[in-house]
């Protein structure tokens, strides 16, 4: 079961990166020039690695000069006929490309906070029945109502990532000493959905859902953790160490309240409640488990390069809860948590890991 939550959840990001990098209409008569000129440029590479065998047989004398200039002449007119057909192809895709502009079936235009593609309608003039998909937020509107009465819904889902540097504190300091803080990282994604608290105020919004949070430390001075007994403890490794790595993953569900500023929406002269359009912010705490956890090392031993890795518990605690807040435009956030309790369960000194960096919150 943890495997499938963490290989959906990767697949699912995977898909909203594709989605972010669709095409605007320059883009993509661009790609099809590309095609183009690679097209002609494998037909005449094939066409002269043919020749060139044709040429060693006639060297070798397993043919005559007439059999390979006859060859040579077939070759040739069928590497043209490829390029025609191939060419042929592209060129439909760039005239329909082309069609689809002049006549507004498709549009591009931008705003803050991505790429919208318009069909049916144009730029300049918005029609109430056009369907619009918003990129990269993955909204589809089937006309301006359609579009009225989703964003003002009372509940939306969200997909959450989020990414930046990651340490620990002990009595308040931060441990920079014993981790670089650089190189050390965390990433968060999960599903979550956004619920307006108040009928008749967007003010206030419950921020509820399930994430998957890697936390990443790479401990400085050749060191790794070695368990011994009830303690888990940073000691110097005997071999020089390329790289020194712990990770440890944990299934949350994240509590926020949110404070959203974002202004009312207006169609046909009524006003309606939006999300995510402009300033906000949020405050509140997880709670989960310990899914995974595991130290990576890599080395050099004997000329061989080794990478070593090792799961098991480490003595880290099985549940973790925490504070964590945001604040942010739109989508984009910065982002800070902070565990409540320690990494490990019974070590003397007490590690809490802190995270910072920056939150997207898909709408």
């Amino acid at each position: 079961m943890k495997n499938f939550i963490v290989y959906f959840t990767l697949l699912f990001f995977l898909f909203v990166t594709k989605v972010i990098g669709q095409e605007t209409f320059e883009n993509k008569a661009k790609s099809i020039a590309v095609n183009i000129e690679k097209i002609t440029t494998e037909e005449k590479a094939a066409l002269k690695k043919e020749v060139d065998e044709v040429n060693s047989q006639l060297v070798e004398g397993t043919i005559t000069k007439e059999e390979a200039e006859k060859k040579k002449k077939d070759f040739a007119e069928k590497r043209a006929r490829n390029i025609e057909n191939r060419v042929a192809i592209e060129q439909e895709k760039l005239q329909e490309l082309v069609q689809e502009k002049v006549d507004g079936k498709i549009n591009y235009k931008k705003d803050r906070g991505g790429t919208i593609v318009l069909i049916g309608g144009s730029n300049d003039s918005i029609r109430p029945n056009q369907t619009e998909i918003k990129i990269p937020a993955m909204k589809v509107y089937e006309g301006q109502e359609d579009k009225q009465k989703r964003e003002s819904k009372r509940t939306t889902s969200q997909f959450v990532f989020a990414m930046g540097l990651n340490s620990t504190m002990v009595d308040g300091k931060l441990q920079d000493s014993n981790y670089d803080f650089i190189g050390s990282h965390f990433y968060e994604w999960g599903f979550t959905f956004n619920s307006r608290i108040l009928s008749d105020n967007n003010l206030l919004h419950a921020k509820y859902g399930l994430s998957l949070m890697y936390n990443n430390l790479r401990p400085t001075d050749n060191r790794s953790f070695v368990v011994n007994g009830d303690q888990t403890d940073l000691i110097t490794n005997p071999i020089h160490l390329k790289e020194s790595r712990f990770r440890n993953v944990y299934l949350v569900a994240p509590v926020h309240l949110e404070f959203d500023f974002s202004k009312d929406g207006n169609y046909d002269g009524k006003s309606y409640f939006r999300t995510h359009k402009g300033f906000r912010m949020g405050f509140g705490g997880y709670a989960g488990i310990n899914v995974k956890s595991k130290q990576i090392l890599k080395f050099e031993d004997n000329d061989y390069k080794t990478t070593q890795k090792t799961k098991g518990d480490f003595n880290v605690n099985n549940f973790v809860y925490g504070l964590s807040t945001y604040v942010g435009y739109k989508e984009i956030s910065l982002y800070l948590k902070y565990d409540l309790n320690p990494i490990f369960q019974d070590n003397l000194i007490e590690e809490n890991n802190i995270s910072m960096g920056i939150r997207f919150d898909f709408n």
